[in-house]
């Protein structure tokens, strides 16, 4: 049993470790691995989710309700917003942890993480970052930093790099693995795996994250990204107004419309973090000739040809920010008047700003979630997994989730990277529904045929 006594820094603050690698990488081992030791911490897990379904929570084990899930979405750019609202629910909380684990996805840069525990002054004066931990696949890690900037991203933000599963590859190899990662961050500590089994020691409570060093490797670190692309400030009179868009990428719009937001750089800034947490929400969605109320996340639904307009209604004169997930230009932006003696007039902004982020999406890469009731025959699964992974290994980054097989009062543990794969089982189903559910991550994945073809192993 894990002891239930509080180990604080000395200024009282939670300390924080991300554990961060690429898919198949070997995280949630290693999290399990701490979360079963003896070391009389008591430890909150945060997790960052992609796909569709979430599955590492069922692969945590012991961590009840000690495991919070973050949503996906564009993980850069949302991250943050996500991270800042289970941070604050933890601290309602404050007595029931004493550590903090936050297991990014494996597609995940794990600057805006980490930028969170600087760029927030409720969460700065609660929790301070302890390290990065970075595991690295060293059977893998070559073909996964020349197709993702992310993985080197990872290692380039390391404290502490654990070069797991070495036992799948040669001394030499491991070598020349070893010299290329520290070609990449000279500052980090780099320890070998076997089943990303290490010492707890070394990997919490390592004091090491230190933002002059990474300000000195990367000035840029404290400029965020934000999930909005434009900013307009408008100055308005108490009244009705209408906001007009024309078709645009996308079939609906996110925006916040913020209150009394100032025009200053400073004002502008604080105006952008504020809405970096209602990003964080889920949208209400508004049809056209709604009332976009404020402070709110909401998506304008654009189906519809033609324009499509949205009411504004102000009940006393100030400025009002618009943060918007496009910019103005895409869906030629307009705010018009509906008050006496001005209706009709075009109001512009009395400022304007492009929050562009400095990222590019990888369309190509995404998820695939099967989800269905019943029991799957384990030789046809077999044959159709053999086929896939043959067909599409490369591509496939990361297979994930539960299997239920005929005859088998276990549920089945799936996971695999690239064309390895293991399917162990683990605790029995019970009273528990049988089902299956399974996460494929990767790129140009079909996933209507991954479907039916699934769908064939069914009994």
């Amino acid at each position: 049993m894990i002891e239930n006594h509080l180990i604080m820094n000395s200024d009282n603050k939670v300390p924080v470790t991300i554990l961060t690698g690429f898919l198949g990488s070997g995280k949630t081992t290693l999290l399990n691995r701490i979360l079963g030791e003896e070391h009389g911490k008591k430890i909150a897990v945060i997790e960052n989710e992609y796909g569709e379904v979430g599955i590492d929570q069922g692969l945590v084990i012991d961590a009840d309700e000690e495991v919070f899930e973050m949503s996906n979405g564009c993980i850069c750019c949302t991250v943050r917003g996500d991270l800042i609202r289970v941070l604050g629910n933890l601290m309602k909380r404050r007595d029931k942890f004493d550590y903090v684990l936050v297991e990014t996805t494996g597609l995940a840069d794990p600057g805006p993480v980490a930028q969170t525990f600087f760029m927030d002054e409720e969460i700065s004066s609660e929790f301070t970052l302890d390290g990065i931990v970075t595991l690295v696949d060293a059977a893998h890690i070559d073909q996964q930093l020349g197709r993702s900037n992310e993985s080197s991203e990872q290692v380039a933000f390391a404290d502490v790099i654990v070069l797991n599963k070495t036992d799948l590859v040669s001394d030499e190899a491991l070598t020349n693995i070893e010299s290329r990662l520290k070609d990449m961050n000279r500052m980090t500590r780099i320890i070998r795996a076997k089943q990303a089994d290490v010492p707890v020691e070394t990997v919490l409570n390592l004091s090491a994250f230190d933002l002059d060093e990474v300000l000195k490797r990367r000035p840029s670190f404290l400029e965020p990204e934000y999930p909005f692309e434009w900013s307009g400030v408008f100055s308005l009179e108490e009244g009705k107004y209408e906001l007009i868009l024309e078709e645009g990428p996308d079939p609906e719009m996110s925006l916040v419309a913020i209150l009394d937001q100032g025009c200053t750089e400073d004002e502008l800034k604080e105006g952008a973090e504020s809405c970096v947490r209602y990003y964080a929400e889920t949208p209400e969605e508004l049809t056209p000739n709604s009332i976009i109320p404020y402070e709110k996340h909401v998506n304008l639904n654009l189906q519809s040809q033609g324009s499509k307009r949205f009411i504004l209604d102000q009940k006393k004169a100030s400025k009002v920010g618009l943060f918007t997930q496009h910019t103005a230009e895409e869906f030629e932006i307009k705010l018009k008047s509906l008050n006496e003696p001005n209706s009709g007039k075009i109001i512009l902004p009395e400022s304007e700003r492009i929050w562009v982020a400095e990222h590019e999406h990888d369309d190509e890469v995404g998820s695939i979630a099967i989800e269905r009731d019943g029991d799957v025959d384990p030789e046809k699964l077999n044959t159709w997994m053999g086929k896939l992974l043959a067909e599409k290994g490369v591509d496939i980054f990361r297979t994930k989730g539960f299997i239920s097989y005929a005859g088998n009062p276990k549920r089945i543990v799936f996971q695999g990277v690239h064309m390895l794969f293991t399917a162990q089982p683990d605790k029995e189903w019970g009273d528990e529904s049988r089902k299956n559910q399974l996460v494929f991550i990767g790129r140009n994945l079909d996933e209507e045929q991954m479907q039916k073809d699934f769908d064939k192993c069914l009994i």
